[in-house]
């Protein structure tokens, strides 16, 4: 199997990375189609800018034959409980649909890890929607329990 290579997201990047996040929508066929024309939202790269800014968010891209083909955003929170322990955090976790069942999200997730393990963290931990129930055994798969619930509050 070919190797990803990975990378900090740049600016050129973000209409794959939300290309790749919505065609992971949990709602699946029900999901409304996505529109080109939004792609370059001012909000986005406004987004995209913050998280750059600050040391303890990443915006991952990897690449398989030179294509993004996966997307995360890997975070490192600090905490109060088990004496300071820091989190890594994985959001918005994406390889493209032609890809999956490759092992590429297995490769992908797997480096994130080893990034939150050279960052100190003491546990990764992520959210999965409910409905997605093949991330949910992919993710327990390569050793993630389903130990908490999670709650959500749009504002």
């Amino acid at each position: 199997m070919t190797q990803l290579t990975y990378r900090d997201a740049t600016p050129a990047d973000i209409p794959t990375m939300l290309q790749l996040s919505h065609a992971g929508d949990a709602r699946g066929k029900e999901t409304p189609p996505l529109d080109p024309a939004t792609l370059d939202d001012p909000r986005y790269r406004a987004a995209f800018d913050e998280i750059a800014a600050d040391p303890n968010h990443r915006l991952i891209v990897a690449e398989r034959h030179g294509e993004v083909v996966g997307t995360l955003q890997l975070s490192f929170l600090p905490g109060m409980p088990n004496f300071g322990m820091k989190r890594g955090l994985l959001e918005n976790v994406h390889i493209r649909a032609d890809q999956r069942g490759s092992g590429l999200g297995t490769d992908m997730v797997k480096w994130a890890v080893e990034r939150c393990r050279e960052a100190g963290c003491g546990l990764v931990q992520l959210t999965s929607n409910k409905v997605r129930l093949d991330a949910h055994r992919f993710y327990v798969k390569l050793g993630f329990q389903q130990s908490h619930e999670g709650f959500k509050l749009k504002l």
